[in-house]
């Protein structure tokens, strides 16, 4: 006769919910916190609040001193028929065209020549000379080049004239003051798209350029078919980033030229400027500003949209 046996059982000894966690867990969740709330603070008040307060300012009128008045799209309305604003849009836009392409192919051209088959110091030296106008001020270096390209006693002008060459005019024509902007602007800044382009280039394994020795490619068909493919991401990267930028140029044109001869340096950060600090019109001013915003991202939205057919990842 068997005695009966009593089922097993195991009893689970239930842990505290505290137990589970790590032991400074808690004291690092307020130590992160504590870390990130002085730039969160800081984003919120000087970056969000604004871009709300720009959004609400847009419709009304609000001159500082009197206060603000609600106007619907008025402003709008306003920038529709303003001559002066659509030639600065315009203005913009020629700029960005010209000044993009420039400062890409500029900047495209000089990494490949760095990559190909330079020493590491002269690499070196090149980079750090590319990149230096990027670190100087926009203003002190158009201040500068003001002076450079001036009809009358500019360093441009004297070696044309040891060339036998009349002096251009180049900051009091319509012409020649754009393409002094364009030239400053990308001489400035083309030593940041330049690194960006040395980056993608040393990232493109050296293993498909032997590939292409050994079928016996070209140089062009090397870099017409294999660079370029392989360097779509960077592409994407800089062109959008040089877009951005380059849609809101200010201090080059308001520097150089004031926005003259005319308006036919006037950009549209130069209307917004001259609206709210100048003619006291905030509302204009902000709802320029909020046009200005959408454009960039449509435009931003619009190449990562087509991005898809023309950049390849690895």
């Amino acid at each position: 006769m068997s005695l009966p046996v009593a089922p097993a059982t195991t009893q689970t000894e239930k842990l505290p919910a505290a137990a589970g966690r790590a032991p400074g867990r808690t004291g690092e969740s307020r130590l992160a916190a504590l870390l990130l709330a002085p730039t969160v603070v800081g984003i919120g008040l000087f970056t969000v609040l604004p871009i709300i307060g720009s959004l609400v300012l847009a419709f009304f009128s609000w001159d500082i001193i009197s206060s603000p008045r609600f106007v619907g799209l008025e402003n709008f309305r306003t920038m529709a028929t303003s001559p002066t604003i659509r030639v600065s849009f315009l203005n913009t836009f020629g700029f960005v065209v010209v000044a993009v392409l420039l400062q890409i192919a500029v900047a495209l051209g000089l990494a490949v020549l760095v990559q190909s088959k330079m020493p590491g110091w002269m690499r070196t030296f090149f980079r750090s000379v590319f990149f230096f106008p990027l670190i100087l001020s926009a203003a002190s270096v158009s201040l500068i080049m003001s002076y450079l390209f001036n009809e009358d006693f500019g360093t441009v002008n004297k070696l044309l004239g040891l060339l036998g060459m009349a002096p251009v005019p180049w900051l009091t024509s319509t012409h020649g003051a754009m393409v002094v902007t364009v030239l400053v602007y990308v001489w400035q800044n083309f030593g940041f798209t330049f690194l960006l382009f040395i980056g993608g280039l040393s990232s493109i394994p050296q293993e498909v350029y032997e590939a292409a020795d050994i079928d016996g490619a070209s140089t062009w068909n090397r870099f017409w078919r294999l660079t370029l493919p392989l360097l779509s991401p960077t592409m994407l990267v800089a062109s959008v980033m040089a877009i951005i930028s380059a849609l809101q140029i200010f201090d080059q044109p308001f520097v150089l030229t004031k926005g003259g001869p005319g308006d036919s340096t006037r950009t549209a950060v130069m209307v917004i400027y001259q609206s709210a600090f100048q003619e006291l019109h905030f509302g204009l001013a902000a709802a320029i500003g909020l046009v200005l915003m959408l454009i960039i991202m449509f435009v931003t939205w619009l190449q990562f949209r087509l991005s898809r057919r023309f950049v390849f990842y690895m």
